[in-house]
């Protein structure tokens, strides 16, 4: 009996942890959300995002934009262009792990966006860009 009560207890955390895992899309939707506050009416844009991928900011001639570091093929691995650290790949159509942790995408957008644009990324920016990766690129 108790080990019943375990497995169900199991059964149930895991299937609760499903239900709020983040997805591409459940991320794209609180950003453009966000987005909407700022700007009533807002849709995300794959060309906006495609658009701020390959700008060259001017910031840092290491890093001038997001393909120095992350490649123009967004299905293929990268390379820090500081470091040579492996990245993988952007498109979650190649790497299923990206854009599932908004702990994650958070802290990446927070270094990303202030080392290669110079500030934080707007929540506009962000819907942009995660919908150019999982659904323009």
């Amino acid at each position: 009996m108790v080990a019943q009560k375990i497995c169900i207890t199991l059964l149930l955390l895991a299937s609760a942890s499903t239900v709020f895992a983040d997805t591409p899309d459940t991320l794209l939707s609180g950003y453009a959300a966000d987005a909407s506050r700022a700007a009533p009416g807002f849709q995300p844009s794959a060309q906006r995002g495609q658009a701020l991928f390959t700008k060259e900011w001017g910031v840092s001639q290491k890093m001038p934009n997001c393909a120095a570091c992350h490649s123009k093929n967004l299905k293929a691995e990268g390379k820090h262009v500081i470091t040579d650290k492996r990245i993988a790949p952007l498109a979650p159509e190649a790497n299923p792990e990206r854009f599932t942790s908004s702990t994650k995408v958070e802290k990446w957008f927070k270094r990303n966006c202030t080392e290669v644009v110079g500030r934080e990324c707007t929540a506009a920016e962000k819907a942009d860009f995660i919908q150019f990766v999982s659904h323009g690129g």
